[in-house]
């Protein structure tokens, strides 16, 4: 019944992680077209710094626990579709490494992307999501 109980929390906290991948970098596109100064640019910061803060890091860090936690007792963590998986991960976790620094950058008006670079980044966590639900679901191998 643990069990059971940590992939609640997990597939909760990975909701949550995705929510903020997917919308912060929507965020971006739309803070790196205002003004810098300005009381929209303001609010952006605010919204950017709340959502990586309060809602994004804090479910990585209980999706990573419950995951792991998940991978050791159920012993998948030996199974090849479990590798690909966490690469997957991995690289989802560099992406809001990234986006950490974004927020930092805008925060201190030194954005140096365009509003195109953020709609392209965005499909990053949107092609690892694929991969990663793609991969539990059918264990290919």
């Amino acid at each position: 019944m643990v069990y059971l109980w940590v992939k609640v929390l997990h597939i909760l906290a990975v909701i949550s992680w995705m929510a903020g991948l997917l919308y912060l970098p929507r965020l971006f596109v739309y803070h790196s077209t205002v003004e810098v100064g300005s009381a929209t640019s303001e609010t952006f910061k605010i919204m950017e710094r709340r959502l990586l803060k309060a809602i994004m890091t804090p479910a990585m860090i209980v999706a990573w626990i419950a995951g792991l936690w998940m991978a050791v007792s159920s012993q998948a963590i030996g199974e090849g579709w479990f590798h690909a998986k966490l690469l997957a991960v991995l690289i989802l976790s560099g992406a809001h490494g990234m986006m950490a620094v974004q927020v930092k950058q805008f925060a201190r008006d030194e954005n140096r992307h365009s509003a195109k670079y953020y709609r392209i980044f965005n499909e990053i966590p949107t092609l690892l999501m694929i991969i990663a639900v793609t991969l539990v679901v059918l264990k290919p191998f």
